[in-house]
């Protein structure tokens, strides 16, 4: 019963968006009514000392974007909630799509002014192919953007995906007035420069109240009630059920910025939005109301507390009640172990935590036994699906830059390499460190990570590949010609397996077309989610086991 109940009370969502769309701001404010913090914070401003507490890393307070996933708890309302604020940057997409393995709902943020962006439609795919609900909260109305219909012809064109109006803006830009709730028949008036976290709400009880006109004028008055006409008469019914199964997308509009539009966005959120569902998992469904428990590790960070090294493992409960200190079974080592050491999160900020429940995010103590996709469960042999490892497009040489430091090299680029951003390779002879990834920015950060957590100086040398390819071959005399003839394009993942250097799709289809005998992976890891390698071409790369 304290499960079900618990269960009930736990939303776990993520927000996601193109860069510079509001995500990490949106996400501050909701933190902001929700009481889990005193201050918002700005994500880039010269106005705002406070950064956004989502963005803790040195490196996203410099440059103002997000480059990790960061996870933040707090209660309202009597639910408990669980926010992902991911990476918007298409370089840090991989995290963003193992962040999406492990939520029950999506907030999608669109800029009224720019739209639907490249990477916005990139997002919308993996969330059609997992059936995952997504509301979509339309961003700065407080400037002048694209006509309000025009942009829902354009979610329903570009995201493949029916929407319908919840909220409804009363002007945009200089001339913004505020939203009208369709649902409740209120009016939330705009008051430019506020930030105060509340609204003034004008009661209305219907759309020909003489007190519109005087609030927001005739004009705006007037317009509105068009607009309303316009959507009663071409969008259906708001249903949750279809809002649950993925087929249609409540919108909202507002201004994170100003604080307007949030408290009116979680509270609905809160309402529609699914508790903990149930996973798929090789051998079959868990549902969340199992008295046995399940999670997987979907995230790992390294030094999220520089001062005392740690390495924090964060696993989605899935099923049953974790137990701090609780002996457990670590499915792919196929050994018990215990967790005396949990945490809940407000971004780095760690609270510890005896107790969790599916739907809670807990971050494990880990000495490097934990990697990305570890199933653990009470002793059943099963793996969670879904989680995608992309293969990695391109290659730099790590070049160091002070012989002194190298053991605080090698122990950076190990550790930060496991949090599953990049990807590290030897080469014999001279045992040379090449690191592999899907965007240039994840090499800048990794380097200036070397030096500030580690004090390891360094350089990176782009290299001439374009696909890493592992590769297998049970006649010995035919791996052994191939490893020898392609010696310098050879290298080692960080489980000793052979990895296989591309200079590009034609050159490796050459060699697969001239070595019949050697077999080239790239099977997906996403199998029984309806997400395949071929599914995700174009989104972020290609996935392996």
């Amino acid at each position: 019963m304290e499960n079900e109940q618990s269960i009930q009370q736990r939303r776990t969502f993520a927000v996601i968006s193109h860069p510079d769309a509001g995500k990490t701001t949106l996400t501050e404010k909701l933190l902001l009514f929700g009481g889990g913090i005193r201050t918002a914070g700005a994500v880039k401003s010269n106005k705002i000392k406070k950064t956004a507490t989502s963005d803790f890393m040195e490196i996203e307070k410099q440059r103002g974007i997000s480059v990790a996933t960061a996870v933040m708890t707090f209660e309202y309302d009597g639910k408990l909630i669980n926010i992902l604020d991911t990476p918007g940057h298409k370089d840090f997409a991989e995290d963003t799509y193992r962040t999406l393995s492990a939520v029950d709902s999506v907030i999608l943020v669109i800029d009224c002014v720019k739209g639907v962006e490249e990477q916005t439609e990139k997002l919308m795919q993996v969330c059609r192919m997992r059936k995952t609900p997504v509301i979509v909260f339309v961003n700065k109305l407080d400037r002048d953007g694209r006509p309000p219909f025009e942009l829902m012809d354009e979610l329903e064109n570009k995201l493949g995906i029916t929407v319908r109006p919840l909220t409804w803006p009363v002007g945009m830009g200089r001339g913004f007035k505020g939203v009208y709730n369709l649902h409740e028949s209120n009016v939330y008036l705009f008051q430019p420069g506020k930030t105060v976290v509340e609204e003034h709400r004008l009661l209305v009880d219907n759309l020909s109240d003489p007190q519109l006109d005087q609030e927001v004028t005739k004009t705006a008055a007037d317009q509105l009630r068009e607009d309303i006409s316009l959507i009663e008469g071409v969008y259906d019914e708001f249903a949750r059920e279809d809002y649950l199964s993925g087929d249609i997308a409540p919108v909202f509009f507002g201004s994170a910025l100003n604080n307007f539009g949030v408290r009116e966005l979680l509270e609905t959120f809160l309402n529609l939005s699914p508790p903990p569902r149930s996973r798929e998992t090789d051998l079959r469904t868990v549902d969340p109301g199992e008295t046995a428990f399940s999670g997987f590790v979907f995230k790992i960070h390294a030094n999220l507390d520089p001062r005392h090294r740690d390495r924090i493992a964060f696993l989605r409960v899935c099923s049953g009640v974790f137990e701090r200190g609780k002996s457990y079974h670590h499915v792919r080592r196929n050994k018990d172990i215990r967790f005396s050491t949990t945490y809940s999160f407000m971004a780095e900020r760690k609270n510890a935590v005896d107790r969790a429940y599916p739907g809670d995010v807990v971050g494990l103590y880990d000495r490097g036994d934990m990697v990305i996709g570890d199933t653990v469960t009470e002793g059943e042999r099963h793996n969670f699906q879904g989680i995608p490892n992309f293969s990695p497009t391109i290659f730099k040489e790590v070049v160091n830059a002070d012989p002194l430091r190298t053991k605080q090299l090698e122990k950076g680029l190990k550790q930060l390499t496991e949090e599953g951003v990049a990807q590290l390779f030897i080469q014999q002879p001279g045992r040379r460190q090449i690191i592999g990834a899907v965007g240039e920015l994840q090499f800048e950060v990794i380097q200036y990570r070397l030096r500030e957590e580690y004090g390891a100086a360094s350089s990176m040398k782009s290299l001439p590949y374009a696909r890493a390819c592992w590769f297998t071959c049970d006649d010995r005399e035919a791996r052994e010609t191939f490893r020898r003839f392609r010696e310098h394009q050879i290298a080692e993942d960080k489980h000793g397996r052979p990895v296989y250097f591309a200079e590009s799709e034609w050159m490796l289809s050459s060699i697969m077309r001239d070595n019949p005998k050697v077999t080239f992976h790239f099977t997906s890891e996403l199998e029984g989610t309806g997400v395949t390698r071929e599914s995700l071409a174009g989104i972020g790369g290609s996935s392996r086991r």
